[in-house]
């Protein structure tokens, strides 16, 4: 499968899915948001692969939405005879499937829904609709060149595509306002003590840092635990403690049943390596 805007690589279990516009610092475009997707969505359904790894080409992890796309979409809301509700069904329509949640299909909001661990690798400026794909990812790792910030308010716009529900979650209701109303660009350092980015490594070793950190996953953990783990830690957010603490122990039934919870405990009774398949 070829794309156009973004590049796509499986080795050693890892899928590593580059936005490829680094002409325009990996802006956003249609095309883009939908091959995006489908690498997402390639990755999660291959056997081959346990780890995804997201990041930009070039010396940007991504600028937001193209000034084109912006353009694009004011003449249509401008000139549109639906209703705003209608206008949002029609151009926010997100990726709807059958096993998860409604509030994991929108259009930027569905990272949460594929069943693998997604790594942030930020390499440079993530700012706008770039700020907001981090935000979905289960953990960033920033590079020290890498540059965050909202924008909107400097555009006329809002805190879009559920940034306004996710960003307090990850950095507090001050920062989370803070970075908003401001728009001001922070750099990873600030980043790193809001919280919004669990490590900062030098730019020449970012790519190999976060792989690292991929392969250990590969190499050492039940990627069936993974699997259940995201979907518990999403859901939760969600649920009362007594819920998910209900869900979780039926969980934790089936994977008493699993064939991971008997490599896991054969493993750490005879020393070796693991051997985990994911069933």
């Amino acid at each position: 499968m070829s794309y156009e805007t973004i590049l796509y690589d499986e080795s050693d279990q890892i899928a590593t899915i580059t936005l490829n516009r680094p002409d325009r610092l990996n802006a956003i475009t249609h095309t883009l948001q939908e091959e995006l997707f489908a690498a997402m969505r390639r990755a999660e359904d291959s056997a081959d692969v346990r780890v995804i790894i997201l990041t930009g080409a070039g010396r940007g992890f991504c600028a937001g939405a193209d000034m084109d796309l912006l353009g694009d979409v004011s003449s249509e809301a401008d000139n549109s005879e639906m209703t705003d509700e209608d206008w949002v069904k029609t151009h926010c329509g997100g990726h709807p499937r059958n096993d998860a949640r409604e509030d994991f299909q929108k259009t930027n909001s569905y990272f949460p829904a594929i069943a693998k661990p997604i790594l942030g690798a930020i390499n440079g400026a993530s700012v706008g609709l770039g700020f907001i794909l981090p935000l979905y990812c289960d953990i960033r790792f920033a590079s020290d060149k890498a540059r965050f910030g909202t924008a909107f308010a400097q555009r006329g716009l809002i805190a879009e595509h559920g940034v306004s529900w996710m960003l307090p979650r990850l950095v507090g209701i001050s920062n989370a306002l803070d970075l908003l109303y401001t728009a001001r660009l922070i750099n990873a350092d600030e980043a790193l003590r809001m919280g919004l980015v669990s490590r900062v490594i030098p730019q020449d070793s970012l790519m190999d840092e976060v792989g690292a950190y991929a392969k250990h996953l590969v190499e050492n953990v039940s990627p069936r635990s993974l699997r259940f783990m995201k979907r518990e830690v999403y859901n939760g957010l969600f649920q009362t403690l007594a819920e998910a603490t209900d869900d979780a122990n039926l969980d934790m039934v089936s994977s008493f049943k699993s064939e991971d919870f008997k490599e896991g405990v054969a493993h750490f009774i005879e020393k070796r390596a693991p051997k985990f398949t994911g069933k």
